[in-house]
C-alpha cells in the first residue's frame, strides 16, 4: 500500500512539474560573437524561432529596438520567411546598450526573448557625482558605529554542523544600542588560522543557512542578513515583513542621508568585518567579500569602506548609477528615478542617493576584484554596472556571459568562487 501511494505521489509530481524550457524558443543574438560594437557601427540581430527544436518559417513576428529600459526607437512587424532572419538594429552615437525584443504568438500564446548589443561599454561614464564630503560622511559614521559595543552572541546550530564545520547563529549590535544584524557563521572544526569570506545578501527578506561549503574547504564564512531580524526563523515571517513593514525598504527615508535605510545596512557590513576580525581563528590577513545583485553592490560598498577587505567577487551589482534615469539613460536597481515613477523626484532624495550609490564606493576601491554579469540583465542594466566598474582603480577582471539575465550560469558562479578561493589561499 505504501509503495502504491509513493507511486501515485511520484506520478502526481510528474504531472505538476514544468519543463525547463518553453515549448517555443526564440533564438536571438547580435551578429558579433562578443556582442560588442564600436560607436556608430551597425548591429544586426540574428533571429530564429524553434518548436520541438526545429526552426519555424512563414510566421509573423514583431520586434522593438530600444536602449535598455528606455522607450523603443524602432518597432516593426514582419513575416519570417526563412528559418532565420536578420533584423537591422541600428547603432548608437554614445557608449551604451541597444536591446532588441522579439515577440511571436503561436497557438494563441505569446513568447518573447531579447538580446543586447554593447557599444563601447568600457567608455561608459557615471552620471552620479561624488560629494566633496563623501568619505568624511562615511568615516564619521563608522567612528560613531565603533562606539557601540558589538556584543557578539553566538548560538551553536548542531543540526547544521558537519564533521568538518561548526555552524552558529550570530547576533551583533549595530547602528544604535539595541539594534542588531544577524548572520550565520561557518568555521572549520580543525583548530588553526584561516582566511575568511563575508557573504552579503541579494535583495529581499529570507532565512539564511550559511556557506558550509566554504568552511569545509578551510575558509571561515559569515553570511549576513541586513534587516535587523534573526536569520533562522520560518519563511512566513520574512514573507509577512516583505509584504508589510519592510515593503520597498530600499526607499525608506530616502529624503534623509542619516536615516536612509541603507545607512544601517552599509554600517552593518563594516560591523560584520569587525566581527570576523575578532575571531581567534581568523588569520588576520586574507578577507574576501562576495554576493550578487544587492549583494554585488554590498561587496563593492564594503570593500570601498573597509580596507581590511583583501578581495571581492561581485556578481551583477545593483544600486549602481541610480541617477542614470535623470540623465536620459538606464539607472541601476531599484529604479527609483525611472520616468514612470515621479514619487522620488525631489532634491533631497536625489542628493541622498549620492552617498549610497555604488559608483562612489567603486571610486574608493584599490583591492583586487573579480566581476561578472550579462548584457541581457533587465534588473541591473549593464550600463549602470559598467558605470561603477569603469571607475575602479584597483586590479580587476570582468567576465561577461553575454546572454545571462539577472542570474548566473553554474559555470559562472563556480568561476567566481574558485577565483576567490585562489586569492585567499595564495
Amino acid at each position: 500500500m505504501i509503495a502504491l501511494l509513493c507511486l501515485v505521489f511520484t506520478m502526481f509530481q510528474d504531472v505538476l512539474s514544468q519543463p525547463a524550457q518553453p515549448l517555443v524558443q526564440i533564438n536571438i543574438a547580435p551578429d558579433h560573437e562578443d556582442w560588442i560594437y564600436d560607436i556608430g557601427e551597425q548591429v544586426r540581430f540574428n533571429v530564429s524561432i524553434l518548436k520541438y527544436g526545429n526552426p519555424l518559417s512563414d510566421i509573423e513576428i514583431s520586434y522593438e529596438i530600444r536602449p535598455e529600459k528606455m522607450d523603443p526607437v524602432n518597432k516593426e512587424t514582419l513575416t519570417l520567411k526563412r528559418s532565420e532572419t536578420m533584423i537591422k538594429g541600428g547603432t548608437m552615437d554614445s557608449p551604451g546598450f541597444l536591446r532588441c525584443w522579439v515577440y511571436v504568438t503561436i497557438d494563441g500564446k505569446e513568447y518573447s526573448n531579447m538580446a543586447t548589443a554593447a557599444f563601447a561599454p568600457g567608455q561608459i561614464k557615471p552620471t552620479v557625482a561624488l560629494p566633496d564630503d563623501f568619505m568624511t560622511f562615511w568615516n564619521d559614521a563608522i567612528k560613531e558605529n565603533n562606539k557601540i559595543p558589538m556584543e557578539a552572541r553566538l548560538t551553536l546550530l548542531p543540526d547544521r554542523c558537519t564533521d568538518k564545520a561548526d555552524v552558529y547563529h550570530v547576533s551583533l549590535q549595530n547602528f544604535r544600542e539595541g539594534s542588531h544584524i544577524y548572520g550565520i557563521l561557518c568555521k572549520p572544526k580543525k583548530s588553526g588560522k584561516y582566511p575568511a569570506v563575508l557573504d552579503v545578501p541579494g535583495a529581499g527578506i529570507r532565512p539564511y543557512y550559511g556557506r558550509v561549503d566554504l568552511a569545509e574547504e578551510g575558509i571561515i564564512s559569515f553570511q549576513i542578513g541586513i534587516h535587523g531580524i534573526p536569520v533562522n526563523l520560518e519563511k512566513a515571517v520574512y514573507d509577512d515583513l516583505m509584504n508589510g513593514a519592510l515593503n520597498s525598504y530600499w526607499t525608506l527615508n530616502l529624503d534623509n542621508r542619516d536615516k536612509y535605510y541603507y545607512k544601517r545596512v552599509y554600517l552593518g557590513c563594516v560591523r560584520a568585518v569587525d566581527f570576523i576580525a575578532s575571531l581567534p581563528e581568523y588569520d588576520g590577513i586574507n578577507l574576501g567579500v562576495t554576493g550578487g545583485s544587492q549583494g554585488g553592490a554590498l561587496s563593492i560598498v564594503t570593500a570601498g569602506l573597509d580596507k581590511r577587505v583583501s578581495y571581492l567577487a561581485a556578481y551583477y551589482p545593483a544600486l549602481s548609477d541610480m541617477s542614470g534615469y535623470l540623465n536620459g539613460r538606464a539607472g541601476g536597481w531599484p529604479h527609483m528615478f525611472h520616468p514612470g515613477d515621479s514619487s522620488h523626484f525631489s532634491d533631497e532624495k536625489i542628493n541622498t542617493i549620492k552617498y549610497f550609490d555604488v559608483v562612489n564606493f567603486a571610486r574608493q576601491i584599490n583591492q583586487k576584484g573579480w566581476y561578472s554579469w550579462g548584457f541581457n540583465d533587465n534588473v541591473c542594466p549593464p550600463t549602470s554596472m559598467y558605470a561603477a566598474y569603469n571607475e575602479i582603480k584597483g586590479k580587476k577582471e570582468l567576465h561577461i556571459f553575454q546572454d545571462a539575465r539577472h542570474w548566473t550560469y553554474p559555470e559562472q558562479w563556480n568561476m567566481g568562487k574558485q577565483w576567490l578561493l585562489e586569492q585567499l589561499k595564495e
